[in-house]
């Protein structure tokens, strides 16, 4: 009888035993596929201003470009979904928007900046007020809805000097419709306009061509006969503009952005 009960504890242990076993593998097994921590997303979406550019646009530089570089890219991966040309209407006519809001998790960043095409009245892309307005809260309410969070961005100055040397403001109307929904759907705003002005006219009329597409002819082989443009950034301009909308979001923080930039190393 005794040795019976011995048996019998002995092998209740042994399953015992074996079922640990089983759970810890599967435990491991479930760790194993499961893969890494999802990073974690920011979609840039916007103009020209913003934008990647190709080889042969070069030195023409979207001050996104220079933006990602503050981004470390451990915890985060970015994605500049910008283009040339776009505005609030035409970016969502030609299914840019959708694929991004299917892609977007709980706690990405969408940093929105439009107003360039949208203000222009003779461009086939431009937008009323009115639409403007319904246009971005169509772009914030989408980022709601995936609990991704929006963040709206005044667009970037332009370089118009009057004959007296004073600094033109070129987007006043649209970059106040910035302003006004940002306060009214209670999303984070970037005050780009204003700051990219106040770099403008630290440099002043002549100098400040540094920072935009001003080229002599033969100075660069993309554009043998030179070229004047007082919207679209050289790196200097880019990296400028990238500087101001880091400064933004790392002192407003919105949803912790902050751990996402680069920290400095501390020299030994």
């Amino acid at each position: 009888m005794e040795r019976e009960q011995n048996q019998y504890n002995y092998t209740n242990r042994t399953m015992k035993n074996n079922i640990r076993y089983i759970l810890l593998l599967l435990a491991l097994v479930g760790f194993a596929f499961s893969g890494p921590t999802p990073k974690r997303q920011i979609f840039l979406v916007g103009d020209s201003t913003m934008s990647e550019k190709r080889v042969t646009a070069y030195p023409e530089t979207g001050w996104g470009m220079m933006f990602s570089k503050f981004i470390d890219t451990s915890n985060t991966v970015i994605y500049n979904h910008a283009q040339n040309g776009r505005s609030t209407k035409s970016f969502v006519e030609e299914n840019r928007w959708a694929p991004i809001v299917d892609k977007l998790q709980p706690g990405d960043l969408v940093l929105i900046q439009f107003g360039h095409n949208d203000e222009v009245p003779t461009k086939p892309q431009a937008t009323t007020q009115k639409q403007f307005q319904i246009n971005l809260a169509k772009y914030i309410r989408d980022t709601k809805a995936k609990k991704a969070i929006p963040v709206l961005i005044t667009p970037a100055a332009r370089r118009s000097f009057d004959a007296e040397g004073n600094l033109q403001d070129t987007h006043q109307v649209y970059s106040a419709l910035v302003r006004k929904v940002a306060k009214k759907e209670g999303v984070t705003l970037v005050e780009l306009d204003k700051k990219s002005q106040a770099v403008l006219e630290s440099f002043g009329p002549e100098n400040s061509k540094w920072l935009f597409n001003h080229l002599k002819p033969g100075q660069h082989p993309n554009y043998p006969e030179g070229k004047v443009d007082d919207t679209h950034f050289s790196e200097l301009g880019a990296r400028k503009m990238a500087e101001i909308v880091y400064k933004e979001l790392n002192s407003q923080n919105p949803g912790g952005i902050a751990v996402h930039f680069f920290k400095p190393v501390p020299k030994k």
